[in-house]
């Protein structure tokens, strides 16, 4: 389970002519006359997520008899329809996405849309990851890890810090959101090594503070329970490489509430016009509840996808 900014590097290289390099733009709304703040905008991957970039590196990697087998992942959601897409791009025609019975209709269509196939299997995404696991084994499906302990995932996601950083060199903090942790492992890494002085903030919701939780208990959580949260993608436990490695490469991490989750999503909306799902805008979160904790005067926030449900997204806009 080593993983190495070089390991980055490899991936940046090798993902480069299938995954987008997406917009770091200026916010309207955020800046003031001493701090600015910028979005990364994995919103706007092809599946609107992040995940492409780890599923795949990992995707790249199989060999010709692990391709013609299948894959198979179990997924709240994002990481599913991009472990579809990158298998439509690849020529893999069987790709089964295990996700939890409560994942938004949203996520299940886009899987669909990039030809994988949607099983619905437990209530949350701890109960779906252990019938899933069973389901891959008995198949005899190549499993695409979402954020567990596979480094070739955490370097695919890491790269994200390496366009972070040729995009603007000023940029001083990054704020990643937290689920499983390999989005914030891969990037911390990567920005760390890049630009030792770099801040990189986690933010997780209230509902599932998993991983704060495990540092604080000292405890690893693989799996976690969750109060009702806006953050389908960021709820369960963490992973065991992350759990290893974040809290020697992220300077602080944050528990934001889903009342400033649910105002950030609509602020995204309405004055920056762009689409984020509430997981994505527990950056913004952090900013609003927290900015001098936040710190920085460039400010980098992953916006780490686009995939909201329709009806939560305009629930949230009548809200707030």
């Amino acid at each position: 389970m080593n993983f190495v900014y070089n390991d980055v590097k490899e991936a940046y290289e090798r993902i480069r002519p299938y995954v987008r390099r997406t917009p770091l733009e200026e916010s309207f709304s955020l800046g003031d006359g001493e701090r600015r703040y910028f979005f990364k905008l994995e919103s706007f991957q092809r599946a609107r997520s992040f995940k492409i970039r780890g599923a795949m590196n990992k995707m790249l990697s199989l060999s010709g008899e692990e391709r013609a087998r299948g894959v198979a992942t179990i997924s709240s959601g994002n990481h599913g329809s991009s472990v579809a897409y990158a298998a439509s791009l690849l020529g893999i025609s069987n790709a089964e996405i295990i996700v939890p019975k409560s994942t938004p209709q949203s996520k299940i269509d886009k899987i669909h849309y990039f030809g994988g196939k949607a099983l619905l299997m437990g209530d949350d995404y701890d109960q779906a990851h252990e019938l899933g696991m069973s389901w891959i084994e008995e198949h005899g499906l190549t499993f695409i890890d979402a954020y567990y302990d596979d480094p070739l995932i955490y370097a695919g996601q890491g790269t994200i810090a390496i366009e972070i950083l040729e995009q603007n060199p000023e940029i001083d903090t990054i704020v990643v959101p937290i689920g499983g942790g390999g989005l914030i492992t891969g990037i911390a890494t990567a920005a760390k090594a890049i630009k030792p002085e770099i801040r990189v903030v986690g933010v997780q919701t209230e509902a599932c503070p998993a991983m704060v939780k495990a540092y604080e208990d000292n405890i690893f959580y693989d799996t976690y329970p969750s109060a009702p949260s806006l953050c389908d993608a960021l709820v369960g436990g963490i992973g065991a490489l992350s759990y290893k490695l974040a809290k020697d490469v992220v300077d602080d991490f944050i528990v934001v509430s889903e009342d400033t989750i649910g105002r950030a999503v609509s602020l995204m909306a309405k004055e920056e016009k762009y689409i984020a799902e509430a997981g994505s805008c527990t950056t913004i979160a952090a900013v609003l509840d927290h900015s001098e904790r936040v710190g920085g005067q460039n400010v980098a926030l992953v916006i780490s996808g686009g995939n909201i449900d329709g009806k939560v997204l305009t629930e949230l806009l009548n809200k707030y």
